[in-house]
């Protein structure tokens, strides 16, 4: 029988590194509109899952969309020349 062995050493070994840093920060928050039309747009497809789909749920749902695809635009012009993960803005 192997005895189990934890890896604390190891992992608390790069704890340092793990931190983001300054640069990726910034980014999280210029992604953050993006991110936060995303799950606009979740919560509007979840709602109009828990029952049958009617007008205002359609009204919702393509609301969040539009939301979502406004952000993504801006976030498009306001950082030119950097691509986005997936590639899809």
């Amino acid at each position: 029988m192997n005895p189990i062995v934890t890896v604390q050493e190891a992992v608390t070994a790069f704890a340092d590194f793990v931190e983001p840093t300054t640069a990726e920060l910034d980014a999280i928050e210029r992604e953050l509109p993006v991110i936060l039309a995303d799950v606009d747009l979740i919560d509007a497809q979840i709602i109009a899952l828990n029952h049958a789909p009617n007008e205002v749920d359609t009204r919702r749902v393509r609301r969040a969309f539009g939301r979502v695809l406004e952000e993504r635009r801006a976030l498009a012009n306001r950082t030119p020349g950097t691509s986005t993960a997936g590639g899809a803005a």
